[in-house]
Formats: structure tokens, C-alpha cells, sequence
């Protein structure tokens, strides 16, 4: 049985800075928590939580300690309180993340209706809304949840996690209601490119093992693009989920991994799947 992982698998740039950032702030601080999970990444979390880095959901329980803003990005009302009660913080929000923060605040003061393909309780796109005043309509598929524009001129961006393919569907819809429509693709090219290389990689295997949180958005997507090519495939988070039946009368396996899964699952994915098809 051959085991083939996509090209573009695992970590991004914008997971590993804020891991860095948060390892060495935690190594300078006795006392350093992240305000939410640094990443979507389970088993990346809990191994973080041994070394000693919490995760905590409201400022309210932080007293002291040091704060990492994870990749993710927070709420305007968050960041406020953060200053206000004079907390210190460390910010390893994703520099892409940041930049879609950028683009929604002025685009929106510059009057333009802005659309933005996500899901409306991921917490980067809540950070998004919280900064212009909740005022974007959010569509997560544009096939099902699409609203026309009230206003004359449009402005589309994206959680940059999303799917270029649903990305450009949403563009091509408001082009028809919209006088003027100003689109930027904040999509990062890490997601493009972990899209591309499953995409890919589905194309030519009898199945996907996909690998990440499953609270990951990015992973999630990976997982829906190789089902969307035919290919039957398994969103998993560790090796412990791998069954035998899976791989009956199989002959290639294809393996990708979301922006937030650690190397050193991938590779237990692919020890265990190689132990599989020795006892087959």
C-alpha cells in the first residue's frame, strides 16, 4: 500500500509564529495564559497546558498573568478591556488575520457594503465584525444563505481560511446586484495552497485521511474538498481513530493535515496506517 501526503500539510506560518510566541513568552513569564485556544488544535493545546500554558475564555478570571492574544485575532471589546485593566498582553494574532481586520475597517469607512464569506461564530470572524461595529453581512455559503446587497456599492472580503472555489461563487453573485464591487481576496496563500495540493492529491488516491481539530475550519474545508472530488475520505484528529476496515482493498492512501496540526501527528497517522497494512 502506498501512503502519499499532500505537499502543503501541517503548520502555516501565522500557527507556528504565534506557538513560537507563545513558548518563549511563557518561558519569560512564570505566569502566561492565552485568551482562548491558541490554535484550533486539541492535542497542540493540551501539550501547550503541560508546559504550562492555559487557556483562559474571559479577562475576567485573569488576574497577573501575561496574556497571549491568540492566532485568531479578538474582539474590539476585548482588546479594550485588555488595556483598561492593564494587563500584559502579547499579541500573536496572524499577520494575515490582521490584514482582513485592515481591509474591513476601511472598506467599511469608506461606505461600502462588506460582505464576508465565513462562519459567523468562528472566533476570527467575530474579532472581524467586532471592529466595524457588527455592521457586514456574513455569508458561509453563498448557495444557500446569499442576500442581496442594499446599497449601491459592495466590498467582499473572506475569513482567511475559507474556500477560494465558494470565495469566487460569492464574487460572481454580487457582481449581478452591485454598482460598484471591490473585492480582496484575504484568503491566505497557505489555505490556497493546502486546498490545491488536496484537491490534487484526492484526484488520484482510493482515500484521504484529513488531519486536525475538529473544530478546525481549515481542516474541516480540506476534508469537504477531497469528499467533492469523489474520494472517501476521514476527518480524524489523532492515529486512535484509524480502523482497519478503512483500508480494506485499498492501494493508495492519501494524507493531508490542517494549518494547525503538529508534525509529530502526522507522522503517528502514518506509522499506524503503515502498521495497518502489515497485518492486512
Amino acid at each position: 500500500m502506498k501512503i502519499e501526503t499532500a505537499k502543503h500539510s501541517g503548520f502555516c506560518f501565522g500557527v507556528k509564529r504565534a506557538i513560537q510566541i507563545a513558548t518563549e513568552t511563557a518561558q519569560n513569564n512564570k505566569k502566561t495564559v492565552t485568551l482562548g485556544p491558541i490554535i484550533h488544535n486539541p492535542q497542540m493545546v493540551e501539550f501547550l497546558m503541560k508546559k504550562g500554558l492555559h487557556s483562559v475564555d474571559d479577562i475576567k478570571d485573569i488576574t497577573d498573568e501575561t496574556v497571549i492574544i491568540r492566532s485568531h485575532g479578538i474582539t474590539a471589546e476585548n482588546y479594550k478591556l485588555l488595556v483598561e485593566r492593564g494587563l500584559n498582553f502579547v499579541d500573536a494574532t496572524c499577520p494575515f488575520v490582521k490584514k482582513a481586520q485592515e481591509y474591513a475597517q476601511k472598506l467599511t469607512d469608506d461606505g461600502y457594503q462588506l460582505y464576508i464569506l465565513g462562519e459567523k461564530d468562528h472566533p476570527e470572524v467575530e474579532a472581524l465584525l467586532s471592529y466595524i461595529d457588527d455592521s457586514a453581512v456574513v455569508i458561509t455559503n453563498p448557495d444557500v444563505d446569499f442576500k442581496k446587497p442594499t446599497q449601491r456599492k459592495v466590498a467582499l472580503i473572506a475569513q482567511t481560511t475559507q474556500s477560494e472555489e465558494k470565495f469566487e461563487g460569492l464574487a460572481k453573485k454580487l457582481i449581478h446586484f452591485s454598482e460598484e464591487l471591490y473585492v480582496v481576496k484575504t484568503i491566505c496563500n497557505a489555505t490556497i495552497l493546502r486546498q490545491e495540493t488536496t484537491r490534487n492529491l484526492s484526484q488520484k488516491v482510493d482515500i484521504m485521511i484529513v488531519i486536525g481539530g475538529k473544530n478546525s475550519a481549515n481542516t474541516t474545508r480540506l476534508a469537504e474538498i477531497a469528499r467533492a472530488e469523489g474520494c472517501k475520505t476521514f476527518h480524524i484528529e489523532t492515529e486512535g481513530e484509524l480502523k482497519d476496515v478503512w483500508f480494506k482493498d485499498v492501494d493508495n492512501v492519501g494524507i493531508s493535515a490542517g494549518a494547525s496540526t503538529p508534525n509529530w501527528i502526522i507522522n503517528s497517522v502514518k506509522e499506524k496506517i503503515k502498521k495497518i497494512n502489515e497485518t492486512k
